[in-house]
């Protein structure tokens, strides 16, 4: 069912890519008639996030600058809207614009590329728009640079969706003398970009510093809306990046009473737009900013082992980044949470089991994570049987910081199945003869904290019955081993 949904909803978002979409707000279209034909690429400062005018720079009007307030002692950090299908600005503009102004430390010109009226084409059009639009960008900044000595490397282009292609397409018109310091994609789009060479699409090249959040790179038809293809220095897939928790189609009735028939360009857009609101995120909570790892893909990483930062292997996403790279890509992935502040705690476990039952076992377990500052109980399901000798690495995430880990319960949970094969193996084995070769033993459960890098070692509280039960629970306490064994890679 929610297969279908999904390409039900998917097929009316490409019918709108393609110019004949029956959700296009009806209200004001004389007004958007209007306002296409006033301007063509409008770039302005705004003052504040409930500044919704703006003021128009224009080229070679230095009074302008003026007139609009712009500061050249500040940097200058421009929004790139994407494709529009109603004519119409995004609410979530104004609010990056509110996140961008309320960093009263370290205060920057806020400007909006509003190219609304190249952008509210067929989905082609807009595409070919999108290389006029950074040109007249580039145009811009080297004026500045010429007029009032404004260096690009002061300038930040955040393009989101099509708006992350103008960005590129702005930062290569620069030439290589006249590098822009950095650009941010926010979910740059897919359609007709995937695949294509670096000069048709956003790339490193293109200014001294590129990052990229990729958020809905899930693809049916051959199409998905964000590019899957890594396309920056850090190219960061949060939740792997195909899709975002919150994000579900079942969420389509709560947009029905919120958007009425927009409720399914809002559903297909979410996943989308997360990674402008991972963005803003990241601007608005300075104390929980999220960490990426650098992995090869999301399978690996599920098992939690791609928790380093040696070597620039992690970084921040969104605002702060650390600005520093190679020169080859890097891609980080991590979880979020499904709505904002979206950090989680990411941590690395290591289980060595012993399977005293001859058959592998399939049992779901609980673990209780004391720390210094709280108590979380979570669900552990392997996903395989256990087998003898084993060690199992999963990753675990917490929505909460509990502090420094120091006990973990670990209880085998009770099911309708496991208690009639447990009655069997105790009918099978009476304890009384060989109580050895009883259960399942757990010898150390292994930690690494993603956030502190730091690495733990747990071993039985008690060491006089090592054996797990259904339904029992033990207690591990920290403990020293070869350190040699802690220590060595993930």
């Amino acid at each position: 069912y929610a297969h279908f949904l999904f390409s039900f909803l998917f097929l009316f978002f490409c019918i709108c890519m393609w110019g004949v979409c029956p959700f296009r707000r009806r209200g004001g279209a004389a007004e958007t008639r209007k306002r296409l034909q006033d301007a063509q690429t409008r770039l302005l400062l705004l003052k504040d996030g409930s500044d919704r005018l703006g003021c128009q720079l224009r080229l070679h009007r230095p009074d302008t600058l003026q007139e609009c307030g712009f500061n050249a002692s500040q940097p200058l950090v421009m929004i790139i809207h994407g494709w529009s299908v109603d004519g119409f600005l995004e609410n979530w503009i104004w609010k990056m614009v509110a996140a961008l102004k309320s960093r009263q430390a370290q205060p920057v010109n806020v400007g909006l590329v509003d190219w609304i009226s190249l952008a509210y084409h067929h989905y082609a059009v807009a595409v070919r728009n999108t290389r006029i639009v950074g040109q007249e960008v580039a145009t811009l900044l080297l004026w500045l640079e010429e007029s009032m000595q404004f260096s690009p490397s002061k300038v930040h282009l955040v393009g989101y969706s099509l708006g992350a292609h103008v960005s590129g397409f702005a930062g290569s018109s620069m030439g290589s003398k006249h590098k822009i310091g950095r650009i941010t994609g926010l979910d740059p789009a897919g359609p007709m970009f995937e695949g294509t060479s670096p000069s048709d699409r956003l790339s490193p090249d293109d200014a001294i510093f590129v990052d990229a959040i990729h958020t809905f790179t899930r693809e049916h038809m051959g199409l998905s809306v964000g590019i899957k293809q890594p396309i920056a220095h850090y190219d960061f897939y949060p939740n792997g990046g195909s899709f975002q928790p919150g994000c579900h189609f079942l969420e389509l009735y709560k947009h029905i009473a919120e958007h009425g028939l927009n409720a399914i360009t809002q559903t297909i857009k979410c996943a989308h737009e997360r990674s402008v609101h991972l963005f803003i995120d990241s601007l608005q909570h300075k104390d929980l900013q999220s960490t990426g790892y650098q992995c090869s893909d999301m399978d690996r990483f599920s098992q939690g082992l791609c928790l380093s930062c040696k070597k620039g292997h992690c970084n921040t996403l969104g605002y702060n980044i650390r600005r520093e790279h190679s020169g080859k890509n890097r891609r980080l992935f991590l979880i979020t949470r499904a709505q904002a502040p979206f950090r989680v705690y990411h941590y690395q476990f290591k289980i060595q089991f012993i399977n005293q039952i001859e058959k592998p076992v399939e049992p779901t377990f609980t673990m209780s994570l004391l720390g210094t500052k709280e108590e979380m109980k979570i669900p552990i399901t392997l996903g395989e049987g256990i087998t003898s000798n084993k060690t199992y690495s999963f990753l675990i995430t917490l929505d909460k910081d509990i502090g420094e880990l120091i006990v973990i319960k670990f209880k085998w949970e009770k099911s309708a199945v496991w208690p009639n094969i447990w009655n069997t193996v105790q009918t099978i084995i009476p304890w009384g003869v060989v109580p050895h070769y009883s259960g399942l033993v757990l010898k150390t459960i292994r930690v690494k904290a993603g956030e502190t890098q730091q690495r733990m070692t747990f071993c039985p509280e008690s060491t006089d019955d090592l054996q797990l039960h259904p339904t029992q629970e033990k207690v591990f306490v920290k403990c020293e081993v070869n350190e040699s064994e802690t220590h060595a890679k993930n």
